[in-house]
């Protein structure tokens, strides 16, 4: 029987690219052949990060690209620039290298797997006689308040700029739980509110939706939105080997480095692939986590600061060389799964959030961007296995905060009990049995109809 080819199309940043990897990657082991489409800066980047081994690795995953419509130096930091881009440039890229595909005699496409977040590409799909399944990267209760914006803007309670009249409490009662205005805040540009009204449209376009999540940790949102499939947490292998579409080279020293630290000591420190913090942030943070005297990981991407004096970082490195170690990448589900991980500093990026809690380590929750706020709220108020860093008068968090913080969450049985408990919980839902198992299989059955 022919294999069916599946198109996965994730939204151009990190954070969406991996969890649709790490699909395509259990898809494969299911029979299916994936073509993984990435923007062509992107593609690059996954390229030049994978093994010596290159593509091989990736077995039934073939690798593809389509421009993103943006000039190579334009900044694509810029997401309400970057989404105006895609909106407008993508679709007539991806029709066309599906044309292109057939052309050159391969098997036509059956199903579109596509990030909602790129909903607009749904529309070429169903053009081309593509059956699709949506995709969403975040939790379960963002894409519930997201898909709530036409019903909100329609009664008034948020007008057409996407300012909410009323407190998100009032304007949006069941799905606001654990909802942070900072995160509506961040979708007010046109491009991204825009962008924002539209996913019920694309929603409708798709004849499944899933997402990385599971019943125990958003029971109100799934409830609320009883389609939508949750399938999490995702992961692209038990012994978390593959390579899951990173954007930079792995640093495979930290785990040998990780194998010499006692059990639970361990404090690691990343903040996903597009937080930047400014030079007097960086210091309070690298001198706080030296204040904790305890051993450290800590993720510096290239781009993580500027204006920085590296002189003064040479002579840090030095001073930590014994208790920390400092790199650029790593693969952060060997890092969380590692028996000497004691506690996660981190972005609260909803990738981040799963691979943490499918590993029982507490957080210390620092969001910076969207959806980070909710989940960091999640984290601090709804499961109750981190803390929340208190910015000062500055809005700077202090080298002594972080040292407490980190002290807090590290000596906090009943944290650390929760957050065993969650991992507990998802491992059954994984397992043979568990209802994101039996989603999982029914989503792959209903691909290979």
């Amino acid at each position: 029987m022919a294999k069916v080819h599946v198109l996965m199309v994730p939204f151009p940043a990190q954070g969406h690219v991996t969890p649709l990897m790490e699909l395509s990657h259990r898809l494969v082991d299911h029979g299916f052949e994936v073509i993984f489409v990435n923007t062509e800066t992107h593609h690059a980047r996954v390229l030049s990060a994978l093994p010596a081994s290159g593509t091989a690795v990736l077995g039934g995953i073939h690798l593809a690209s389509i421009p993103d419509g943006l000039a190579s130096d334009d900044e694509r930091r810029d997401l309400s620039k970057l989404v105006d881009s895609c909106y407008r440039h993508m679709p007539e890229h991806l029709e066309r290298l599906v044309a292109d595909m057939e052309a050159a005699g391969r098997p036509k496409v059956k199903w579109l797997v596509g990030d909602l977040n790129l909903g607009v590409c749904f529309e070429v799909a169903k053009k081309l006689g593509v059956r699709v399944a949506s995709f969403w990267p975040s939790s379960a209760a963002c894409l519930a308040i997201l898909l709530s914006v036409p019903k909100l803007v329609e009664k008034g309670l948020v007008n057409e700029q996407g300012v909410p009249a009323l407190p998100w409490d009032a304007a949006a009662p069941g799905v606001a739980d654990a909802m942070d205005g900072q995160q509506w805040r961040a979708t007010r540009t046109p491009a991204l509110f825009q962008a924002v009204t539209r996913f019920d449209k694309f929603k409708n376009l798709a004849e499944v939706i899933i997402c990385n999540s599971f019943q125990d940790i958003e029971a109100g949102a799934l409830k609320l939105f009883s389609d939508i499939l949750p399938i999490g947490p995702l992961f692209a292998d038990r012994e978390l080997q593959k390579p899951v579409g990173h954007f930079l080279p792995e640093d495979e020293c930290c785990i040998r480095w990780l194998d010499a630290q006692p059990d639970r000591s361990v404090v690691y420190v990343a903040f996903g692939s597009m937080v930047v913090f400014d030079p007097c942030q960086f210091v309070e943070l690298a001198e706080g986590l030296e204040l904790t005297g305890r051993p450290f990981l800590w993720v510096v991407r290239p781009d993580f600061t500027a204006g920085l004096s590296m002189a003064w970082f040479d002579e840090f490195r030095k001073r930590v060389a014994d208790t920390g170690l400092i790199l650029s990448w790593c693969s952060q589900q060997q890092v969380l799964a590692h028996r000497t991980a004691a506690c996660f500093v981190s972005h609260c990026g909803w990738n981040s959030t799963m691979e943490g809690l499918r590993n029982g380590v507490p957080f210390m929750c620092w969001p910076h961007l969207f959806d980070q706020f909710l989940d960091g709220s999640y984290i601090t108020n709804v499961w109750r296995t981190g803390v929340a860093v208190s910015p000062n008068a500055d809005g700077i968090v202090a080298k002594e905060e972080l040292r407490s913080k980190v002290d807090q969450v590290v000596g906090d049985a009943e944290i650390k009990e929760r957050a065993w408990l969650l991992k507990e919980a998802a491992c059954g839902y994984v397992s043979e049995g568990g209802s994101s198992y039996k989603n999982f299989q029914k989503l792959v059955n209903q691909l290979g109809e």
